[in-house]
């Protein structure tokens, strides 16, 4: 029961684990998006209120040269008109007494508006414009002094929206996207739960079919139900209908785990292998005359497994095999071993089938992907899901080419004992 809990505890630390770190890495691209948006707008900002500025002081400085040079003539309305009054930013004159008298470009008051809401309005946005440093003195001679107002361009206004927009951009993608991952993977899942259905009545089909038989055999070979009944078909019937109850049985117990932590017990590996590799030899006429079956046992350090699911891995890893070998000369072969280290099992499934193409290959892991004009590509996916999240192994497709297709499955050696667990529990 510790064992359960503590591997309970690895695997729901795996799916927390993961969803955390989606939820995080999002969160935190976002951030960095958002951040580097936001400096790189108002490092622009930056630069153009600098030219803004320097521009607003050759302005000064050009109407104040002809303001005071004594030839000035005509020259100060020519200044006025033809440079001042074509700049595209916000302009306010103010006199001594910072009254506006002329202004130009700023927003909701028209160039000739002399209204006192005009003025007023004119005033209170000078006073901005001088509270963040936009205004510079014109001087007229020795005494008189004007100033020189000026705010930002109206495309600094734009762009301080725009990081705004670029996240509300990028938040609407973020958003889609993962209402999209969503529905795939509702779609998944519902074509998951048709699949495992189709998956159940075909792994109880079998032994069910068989057990009809057997009873049909019974009524009619053995003579149950007549005075003379043969007692050794008999009696070799309830044998072969036991084992069809423990089949089924054993089914019960797979489906039963698939969801929920299994218990990884003590498992003589090869002995399990060779047993899957036997209930597949006495069915060779249904795949085919001529398939061999062997196994090259290793000599295996002693570690603790689920029996019933590793078998349904090596049932799906073998049925595959044989479906995809010629009847007459296929041959799978399935080698044991552990890792020079011992600290883990290494199975190899291998047939000298056609192969998996490049492009199957990427995707025979993906649930509902098969190649086969039948099925529901679940095989597969269910051993993933057996090796990795409930043995913390890992299984993938060691090599595929005409002749050679090699599953490797790499399971960690776990020699803990039950008194150990029990004292880590405690």
């Amino acid at each position: 029961m510790t064992g359960k809990r503590k591997n309970s505890r690895r695997i729901d630390s795996l799916y927390v684990g993961k969803s955390t770190f989606l939820k995080v890495f999002l969160l935190g691209g976002v951030v960095v998006v958002s951040v580097v948006f936001i400096w790189y707008t108002f490092d622009i900002i930056g630069q153009l209120q600098t030219d803004t500025r320097a521009q607003a002081e050759k302005y000064v400085r050009l109407w104040q040269m002809v303001a005071n040079s004594p030839d000035s003539g005509d020259e100060l309305p020519f200044v006025f008109e033809e440079i001042i009054l074509k700049a595209t930013i916000p302009i306010i004159v103010l006199d001594a007494d910072r009254t506006p008298i002329h202004w130009r470009n700023v927003p909701d008051v028209e160039p000739g508006d002399t209204t006192e809401a005009a003025r007023a309005y004119l005033k209170k946005v000078a006073e901005e414009m001088t509270g963040n440093g936009n205004q510079f003195p014109l001087h007229f001679g020795e005494n008189y002094v004007n100033y020189f107002c000026y705010g930002d361009p109206p495309v600094i206004s734009q762009l301080r929206l725009m990081p705004f927009v670029e996240i509300g951009i990028v938040v609407a993608f973020m958003l889609v996207g993962i209402i999209g991952f969503q529905n795939i993977r509702k779609s998944e899942e519902r074509h998951i739960w048709v699949g495992m259905a189709k998956e159940t009545a075909h792994q109880l089909g079998t032994p069910i079919t068989s057990m009809m038989g057997w009873l049909e055999v019974m009524k009619s070979e053995c003579g149950v139900g007549r005075e003379e009944v043969d007692t050794a078909l008999l009696s070799e019937t309830i044998d072969n209908i036991s084992t069809d109850v423990d089949r089924l049985q054993k089914i019960a117990n797979r489906f039963g785990q698939i969801g929920s932590t299994p218990d990884l017990v003590p498992c003589e590996l090869n002995k399990l292998i060779e047993e899957t590799l036997e209930y597949y030899r006495r069915r060779l006429p249904y795949e085919g005359e001529g398939v061999k079956l062997s196994l090259k046992a290793g000599k295996l350090p002693p570690t603790n497994f689920n029996s019933e699911l590793l078998g349904w891995v090596f049932e799906n890893l073998i049925k595959n095999a044989l479906q995809a070998v010629e009847s007459r000369t296929g041959r799978v072969e399935i080698i044991t071993r552990s890792d020079p280290d011992g600290n883990a099992v290494i199975i190899e499934v291998i047939d000298n089938g056609p192969g998996i193409s490049p492009t199957a290959a990427r995707k025979i892991f993906r649930a509902g992907f098969t190649t086969k004009k039948r099925g529901w590509g679940l095989g597969l996916t269910l051993v993933k899901r057996i090796v990795e999240e409930y043995h913390g192994g890992k299984i993938s497709l060691a090599r595929s080419k005409p002749g050679e297709t090699c599953f490797e499955i790499i399971l960690p050696v776990n020699t803990e004992t039950e008194s150990g667990k029990q004292q880590e529990q405690a």
